[in-house]
């Protein structure tokens, strides 16, 4: 591994800031960020990608390369879930088997986020229409997750509604922003988005630093249910991201040969997330417990993503 870059990944503020918010907790301190300001700066990083997003896509020519990729990432959102669940299976309820399946089928959009600015750090800006099949790829793996549970589950008691879930998993607030932001890039012309660039562009970096402090307040904060559960939650939350980002790596030149489309790729395989699938999962699976998944999401496989993970991925996909 080229450890040159893992250290600088190391050394990134954003991660440091992270670590920072993990010590706080252990360390007992009342360190928190209020409520209201951490929802405005998640809603803040989704508008900011998503409108840069389109300002690049703004500048791209719709070609089959970019059908396939899109296509090929429902694809990948469909698949992990239902893979995941027969792993899953062997260790835990149906419940949390597909909670947490859904969870590692979809996508975190923070740590596309953050594999944005990492790409930025190396000198490198990702393609516009990544930033759709970003989007795109939240709602397959909750609908697989819920499409499981009624394949598999005994229990008719579970009377969830399958309309209701599908259109939350499309109208999620964060679907909405990504998805309305791409589209007002894409619509603005260069000038305006002139306008605005200091609030895009500017303050980014500095905004998803305080946004990794409360995630690594949170993350502390959970990870005593999670350790209660044993060895293979862990075990889970590490190796199978990781699997996911190094298969993808590889598979992706299938798609595109742009190197950063495909690390993009690699890191939304390997993300989990912990705002759209747990509270779907809250709405339409009572039955999991949410001190199993969202800590494995956003305490586990977060941080390995943004240590190990992305130099292993841009590592991989360099060699193949």
């Amino acid at each position: 591994m080229n450890f040159s870059l893992l250290l600088e990944n190391l050394t990134n503020p954003a991660l440091l800031f992270f670590i920072l918010g993990i010590i706080a907790v252990f360390v007992k301190s009342d360190l928190a960020v209020p409520e209201n300001s951490s929802k405005f700066i998640s809603l803040y990083l989704l508008f900011a990608i998503g409108f840069k997003g389109g300002q690049e896509l703004s500048h791209e020519e719709f070609t089959m390369e970019i059908l396939w990729s899109m296509l090929f990432g429902i694809v990948i959102a469909l698949a992990i879930p239902i893979y995941s669940y027969f792993i899953l299976r062997k260790k835990l309820n149906i419940y949390d088997s597909v909670a947490i399946a859904a969870a590692y089928g979809s996508v975190s959009a923070v740590t596309f986020v953050t594999a944005v600015a990492y790409l930025e750090s190396l000198g490198m800006t990702i393609h516009g229409h990544m930033v759709a099949i970003m989007a795109l790829m939240e709602s397959p793996a909750i609908i697989a997750g819920l499409v499981l549970l009624s394949l598999f589950n005994k229990d008719n008691s579970n009377n969830f509604s399958k309309r209701n879930a599908f259109r939350h998993s499309l109208t999620n607030g964060s679907v909405i922003l990504i998805l309305g932001s791409l589209v007002v890039g894409l619509l603005a012309s260069a000038k305006h988005a002139e306008g605005i660039k200091p609030f895009t562009d500017d303050i980014f970096k500095g905004f998803l630093a305080i946004f990794l402090l409360d995630m690594g307040i949170v993350s502390g904060r959970k990870l005593n249910s999670l350790v209660s559960k044993g060895w293979f939650p862990f075990a889970f939350a590490i190796l199978i991201p990781l699997i996911n980002g190094c298969l993808i790596a590889i598979i992706s030149s299938i798609v595109t040969d742009d190197l950063t489309n495909r690390f993009m790729f690699a890191v939304l395989a390997a993300s989990a997330s912990y705002i759209a699938v747990p509270a779907a999962m809250k709405m339409t699976v009572p039955q999991a417990n949410p001190g199993l998944y969202l800590p494995m999401a956003l305490a586990v496989t977060f941080p390995v993503n943004i240590t190990i993970g992305m130099p292993l991925y841009y590592l991989v996909i360099q060699n193949f």
